[in-house]
């Protein structure tokens, strides 16, 4: 693991990132990596951890965060969001740290010209693996109905 200096962390990252998706503080995540288990991405990308990223923007390790091509994997499916004993959709997180990136000039369009067959490869990956982890019982603090359907079993 870096070492993390503090002088170089933006104590107000945390913060700005809670305010843009919603939450009033992005803190509660307790690292227990119930979103890394069941994430189709973390099953290719060894690298790739949801978790690791949230602890990321609660340091302030915002240059380190936005720079990474990780935040990129993400594939938005939420599974991480249906095993989350606190609510937090990382799919939001991704989302928003992928805007700043763009924004504070972190990536340019080669780069995400470059990830394209990566996105194609990762949104069919993340299909297949959620589908069959309802098949398999998943079962989160969802309320579709078509959810329902098939993760209640009878008897």
């Amino acid at each position: 693991m870096e070492k993390v200096f503090l002088q170089k962390t933006d104590s107000g990252f945390k913060d700005e990132i809670a305010e843009k998706i919603g939450l009033e503080e992005i803190k509660p995540c307790y690292s227990c990596g119930s979103c890394t288990g069941v994430c189709p991405a973390h099953e290719v990308i060894a690298d790739f951890d949801p978790r690791r990223i949230i602890h990321m923007i609660v340091l302030g390790m915002r240059e380190e965060v936005l720079s990474s091509d990780l935040i990129w994997f993400c594939c938005l499916c939420n599974s991480c969001y249906f095993v989350c004993p606190q609510g937090i959709r990382f799919s939001r997180i991704a989302r928003e740290l992928r805007k700043m990136a763009l924004a504070e000039g972190y990536v340019d369009e080669d780069f995400l010209k470059g990830l394209s067959p990566v996105n194609d490869f990762l949104q069919d990956l993340c299909r297949r693996t959620l589908f069959q982890k309802v098949k398999e019982g998943l079962r989160g603090p969802h309320t579709m109905p078509c959810w329902r359907k098939y993760t209640v079993k009878n008897g």
